[in-house]
């Protein structure tokens, strides 16, 4: 799989696998997520691409910033490319990391080749009503005084009530999320909110004009499955729905999705 290193670039967690020489693969994660989520399909990307993963700020070991809007994370994530040196490539968001990845696309187009989404709701009235658990962590009165309690256990069944299948959920994930606090888990899940309600998904693609893939659980808990299918609008963009898949693909079926990743990537290239 190649070299394996994690630095702090910008003020930035990152953490690479697979060979330095080889095209990039960026790898955005999800709110209240880090760049541990990943991990289930990493060992099959970093074969034949050099993959990049990041916390955005706010989470796992990356410090809070100033600002959580759409398009100022994706300028984070584009500084920390700079530094890099990696231009253009892939890169796939899962849920709303789907939405720093489109942004990216928008603010800065030099680096980014394609755009792969997996499980990222086209648009604000597509959300499910949550999981209780989900409900119980982020609404006031009770959500704060959970949040500051939060066990790993409690952790684990918010991460997996969006899931259709059993899974594992790794001990040093949970310790990744573990770096946001509810003040900005709250503030991230509202300008999220309000960039696909300024513009839908499907017409920022159609705008941008990239090589798109579309993943999705035929089960997902969080966004309505058949909404997967606004992204057939996009000209060009292909849908992959996963049967019997909830909300986190990499961990449901991780060999369909890193293989799907992976032959969309190298078609990209």
């Amino acid at each position: 799989m190649g070299n394996v290193d994690a630095a702090q670039v910008h003020g930035m967690h990152v953490v690479q696998d697979g060979p330095r020489e080889a095209p990039p693969l960026l790898l955005v994660h999800g709110s209240g997520a880090a760049g541990g989520c990943w991990g289930p399909v990493v060992p099959t990307l970093a074969e034949g691409f050099r993959v990049i993963r990041v916390d955005l700020s706010g989470h796992g070991q990356s410090p809070p910033a100033p600002s959580f809007d759409v398009p100022e994370q994706a300028g984070r994530v584009a500084a920390v490319l700079d530094e890099l040196g990696v231009r253009p490539g892939t890169v796939a968001g899962h849920s709303s990391g789907g939405y720093v990845a489109t942004a990216l696309a928008e603010l800065r187009p030099d680096l980014v080749g394609s755009l792969a989404l997996i499980s990222s709701g086209p648009r604000p009235d597509a959300l499910l009503p949550q999981p209780a658990v989900l409900r119980a962590m982020l609404a006031p009165p009770l959500g704060p005084l959970l949040w500051s309690i939060r066990s790993d256990g409690m952790l684990r069944k918010g991460m997996t009530a969006v899931c259709n299948r059993p899974v594992d959920i790794p001990d040093d994930l949970v310790a990744e999320m573990r770096g946001i606090d509810y003040r900005t888990f709250r503030t991230v899940l509202r300008r999220n909110t309000a960039y696909i309600a300024e513009r839908s998904m499907p017409a920022r693609l159609t705008a941008l004009g990239v090589p798109v893939l579309v993943i999705f659980g035929d089960a997902d808990r969080r966004w309505d499955p058949s909404s997967a299918h606004d992204y057939d609008t996009v000209p060009g963009a292909r849908v992959e729905q996963l049967a019997g898949v909830g909300h986190l693909p990499m961990f449901e079926a991780p060999g369909a999705t890193g293989e799907l990743l992976r032959a969309f990537a190298t078609g990209a290239r």
